[in-house]
């Protein structure tokens, strides 16, 4: 799987990477054709009903990363957030996080306890320490081609001039991917890419979020190679969810939802129980060869 997002950031067309939370959700993005997954810490703690900030541990969000991993067969990207503490934390985070089969770890430069980059009053780690924090991460991966994605929150704190400076530190320090979160401007925007070399990654962003609007065609002409849109499938049940409330304790049924629910079958379908069935009657037929009794 690095390999192979590696060959997607090398691609003339950028990696779109569909934003999931769960094994349902990866499941949902692949079958509608999505290359890549990205799996986003604060889809993931709001799916646990809390927000975004750093209450969930690496632990918590590896059971996670495995459950997805599992349910899928595209490469993962996985928010890190900021590593959940110091460099010490980060070697074991970049460890856990490879051993649950993801192909590139996201680690940000904010201070604890950090927040949605959506959110106002974030704090900001030293450059140094981010920089160490990029040097683990290399020294103990332990595939050459897990991708090391770093993330700088600056241009809500120190500006954008900042914040360019600090992706031009971490990638001396050996950073395969830069992502400058939540630009102001459609110039800043248009900018980046020209002033930080080496592959960029864009957050698409969440409705209502900060980023002015550009589709994936703009933001591949402006030079971008990574393109999340981390919280839309999320962001996208939430109504739905509300509706079919609504008409359940309204109406009492759920028989006008229409394409607001999935049927039965197509659930089933979704989460390979045929395949599941498929691989029992292979077995128990396999166990009557042996013995030649039937079960």
């Amino acid at each position: 799987m690095t390999q192979r997002l590696r060959e997607q950031l090398r691609s003339a067309e950028p990696c779109v990477a569909i934003g999931v939370y769960d094994g349902l959700s990866a499941r949902v993005a692949q079958e509608a054709g999505a290359r890549a997954l990205y799996a986003s810490g604060g889809a993931i703690a709001r799916s646990t009903g809390v927000p975004d900030i750093g209450l969930l541990s690496m632990t918590e969000v590896v059971d996670r990363l495995r459950a997805i991993v599992a349910a899928s067969s595209v490469p993962l990207v996985a928010d890190a957030d900021t590593g959940y503490g110091g460099v010490r934390n980060v070697a074991r985070t970049v460890r856990e996080f490879e051993r649950a089969g993801v192909a590139a770890v996201q680690i940000e430069d904010q201070a604890l306890p950090k927040r949605c980059g959506h959110l106002s009053g974030k704090r900001l780690e030293p450059v140094e320490e981010m920089v160490a924090k990029i040097v683990a991460a290399r020294e103990v991966r332990e595939d050459p081609d897990l991708v090391i994605i770093a993330r700088t929150d600056a241009i809500a704190v120190e500006g954008f001039e900042a914040a360019v400076a600090r992706v031009k530190r971490y990638k001396q320090a050996g950073a395969d991917v830069l992502f400058v979160e939540a630009p102001e401007t459609v110039e800043q925007i248009q900018v980046l890419p020209e002033l930080v070399e080496g592959p960029l990654m864009f957050n698409r962003g969440p409705k209502g979020g900060r980023i002015p609007e550009a589709t994936v065609a703009e933001l591949a002409s402006y030079g971008y190679r990574l393109i999340i849109f981390p919280t839309d499938l999320q962001l996208a049940t939430i109504p739905a969810m509300r509706r079919i409330t609504r008409m359940i304790l309204d109406d009492g049924s759920t028989h006008g939802s229409g394409d607001l629910m999935a049927t039965f079958p197509e659930r089933e379908a979704l989460v390979g129980l045929d395949r599941y069935d498929a691989f029992e009657r292979k077995v128990h037929a396999a166990a009557v060869r042996i013995v030649g009794v039937e079960p």
